[in-house]
């Protein structure tokens, strides 16, 4: 879902930077008032997780990539707006420093990944799992729906953003300024790789990073914190 440079114009990539910028803002005074000294080692041992697995990139047609993120688990480990700027800062880094991802589509992508996957896998799981403890297994089953149907929210708003861009981005002639691909490309592109895909990656993922925190009982760690 990481889209490049050249893919989203300054209509796009400059309104996602408007947008984003209050996202960024009440992720860090979240982080401000509630951060103990105790929680940074589960920060870090988030952010590197999320990291490692985005680093996993399988192409998709279209222009952007398919990998799973870690960002429901995290959402239900930290919290969405924790989450959120976690990734966010991942996100950045794997842009400046490693190429993944456009510069200026660091914003649109930080959207789509670090605000819609883990915000509305956060929910989702939060109204399948109801009153269960977060050690039961209905706990389990929820967080594989939620981190499922996350990441495929995202791959979906990353495909409209992708998909707008020859409507709304044209030379004098008709011709497509950055994405040449229509929303009848681009949806099936990135939803079908998704749905059938990584989706399933990315709730085996959760299921299994979850389960093994809560065999280890260091589950516990993340319910004191």
């Amino acid at each position: 879902m990481h889209i490049p440079d050249g893919y989203l114009g300054p209509q796009t990539y400059g309104s996602m930077f408007v947008v984003m910028m209050p996202f960024w803002i009440r992720a860090y005074n979240y982080i401000k008032k509630t951060l103990k000294n105790r929680h940074i080692p589960l920060l870090a041992l988030g952010a590197a997780f999320s990291f490692v697995i985005m680093m996993f990139n399988i192409p998709i047609p279209g222009g952007t990539t398919g990998h799973a993120v870690g960002g429901v688990l995290l959402a239900i480990l930290l919290g969405p707006w924790t989450a959120s700027l976690i990734i966010s800062i991942v996100l950045i880094i794997q842009a400046l420093v490693f190429g993944d991802g456009g510069i200026t589509a660091i914003a649109a992508n930080c959207f789509n990944i670090a605000v819609v996957m883990p915000f509305t896998g956060y929910y989702f799981y939060k109204i399948i799992k109801g009153n269960y403890p977060l050690s039961s297994k209905r706990s389990l089953i929820s967080a594989g729906i939620s981190a499922y149907l996350g990441l495929n929210m995202a791959a979906f708003f990353t495909a409209i953003m992708l998909g707008i861009q020859p409507y709304i981005s044209r030379s004098q002639n008709g011709t497509p300024l950055y994405c040449p691909y229509p929303l009848t490309v681009t949806i099936p592109a990135m939803m079908l790789e998704h749905l059938l895909l990584f989706g399933w990656i990315e709730a085996i993922i959760t299921v299994l990073a979850l389960y093994y925190l809560i065999k280890t009982n260091m589950i516990k760690e993340w319910e004191n914190a």
